[in-house]
């Protein structure tokens, strides 16, 4: 038991390792973005994330100005 243990916490320790390996080995390495809001393509296309769309829709009074049917 004591053996599968430490297998399975050197295993662990090689995934988190290889998972840093570009933020530790760059000067200034950070984990990507994988935010919406900040890719470019969905900007132009105009999607936006859930927190934002929200926000614009609470703006709004009725369903006809949500569906821009004014």
């Amino acid at each position: 038991m004591i053996v599968t243990i430490l297998f399975a916490i050197i295993i662990l320790m090689g995934c988190i390792v290889l998972l840093s390996v570009q933020v530790i080995l760059k000067r200034d390495g950070r984990f990507p973005d994988m935010h919406i809001g900040s890719h470019a393509a969905l900007r132009e296309r105009g999607i936006h994330c859930a927190k934002t769309q929200d926000r614009d829709a609470a703006g709004k009074k009725n369903l006809a100005e949500r569906m821009n049917l004014n």
